[in-house]
């Protein structure tokens, strides 16, 4: 990775993982039409633990921009306002313990690695500290969803990041549906240089 070029940072969504379609669709896009660095880091399912791995890749690798999908959209929110850097979020969790509620807590699956684990009070605990009740700077967001997401109510986020650019689509999914049609408005929102 160079020093020189912009610093990209996707965050996948909870049982997700850097193998995703969204993540590696966005990747392949970053380094066929941009000049930036994408970091598609592995998450841990702890939050304590995502958060401490996310904060330093936060000062080593100074990314301008966020892209956080479900879970890794309540992420790039922490994340965003600690860092003032900007955050494009897929269908994001607002508040992960209420909002993702129908599979928490209780036994876990990863999606692609087949890895089982358990999400506990600990987990519902680091994920309410990390809630922040509101948005400082409402600039630093681009929000996408679909109405159709089955696992998130678009409307909390719609609500959450009321200010901030909007784009709501209908119908969709929670894998938010036809990701290729906003990539371009992504890395403009975020002023990647392009190729």
């Amino acid at each position: 990775m160079s020093n020189t070029n912009q610093a990209v940072l996707y965050l996948h969504g909870l049982n997700s993982s850097p193998e995703s379609r969204k993540a590696q669709q966005f990747k392949l896009f970053c380094e066929s039409r941009t000049t930036a660095d994408v970091l598609v880091p592995a998450l841990p399912h702890h939050p304590a633990e995502a958060m401490t791995l996310l904060h330093s890749l936060m000062v080593k690798h100074r990314p301008v921009l966020l892209v956080g999908s479900s879970l890794g959209g309540f992420y790039a929110t922490a994340l965003a306002e600690v860092h003032d850097v900007k955050a494009a979020l897929l269908n994001p969790a607002v508040k992960p313990c209420q909002h993702l509620g129908r599979g928490l807590p209780g036994p876990q699956r990863n999606l692609y690695t087949g890895e089982c684990w358990e999400f506990t009070q600990s987990h519902a605990d680091a994920l309410l500290a990390l809630t922040l009740p509101q948005i400082s700077h409402p600039e630093r967001y681009l929000l996408l969803v679909q109405t159709g997401d089955a696992v998130l109510d678009h409307r909390h986020a719609i609500d959450y990041y009321r200010g901030c650019q909007q784009i709501v689509q209908q119908g969709g999914s929670h894998a938010f549906d036809d990701f290729e049609a906003v990539l371009p408005m992504i890395v403009a929102f975020g002023g990647l240089a392009l190729r």
